[in-house]
């Protein structure tokens, strides 16, 4: 799919970095003049994706996000999140509300956060090699 614009960040996986990802992520979607609920929601779902790389991904050690967002064309802001951290092994249980790996001070609700905030939500994962989340939402177009 051709793309308008792009952009992307490489960053380790350390919990100061998330606040990071969200502005930049919020600065880049600022072109398509999204309403202030639409950036909202948009960094709400990256603030969840970053979050899962950091406490999930990586639980014992620092490794790397990459974080990659397009513009593309009829108004859609593309975004991924990828880690390659232990991965997930069953994605379907990773995505039930409430179901949490990092403890009793995790909610559980992170995909299905992303999920309800996104046009369109997909998350691929390999045991041992990394998952990637991959969200796209459309920007209604202003007048």
């Amino acid at each position: 799919m051709k793309f308008e614009n792009y952009m992307i960040l490489e960053f380790p996986s350390r919990s100061s970095n998330e606040a990071f990802a969200r502005s930049a992520v919020a600065c880049f979607a600022a072109q398509m003049d999204p309403t202030l609920e639409e950036l909202g929601d948009i960094k709400t779902a990256v603030s969840e994706a970053v979050t899962n790389c950091i406490v999930h991904a990586y639980p014992n050690r620092i490794g790397q996000i990459m974080l990659r967002c397009r513009i593309l064309k009829d108004n859609v802001f593309d975004i991924v999140v990828k880690d390659k951290g232990i991965g997930i092994s069953d994605i379907e249980q990773a995505r039930r509300p409430m179901y949490t790996t990092g403890g009793n001070d995790r909610s559980g609700m992170g995909f299905t956060i992303m999920e309800s905030f996104m046009t369109s939500f997909e998350v691929t994962s390999m045991p041992g090699k990394g998952t990637t989340v991959h969200m796209r939402r459309r920007i209604q177009k202003r007048q």
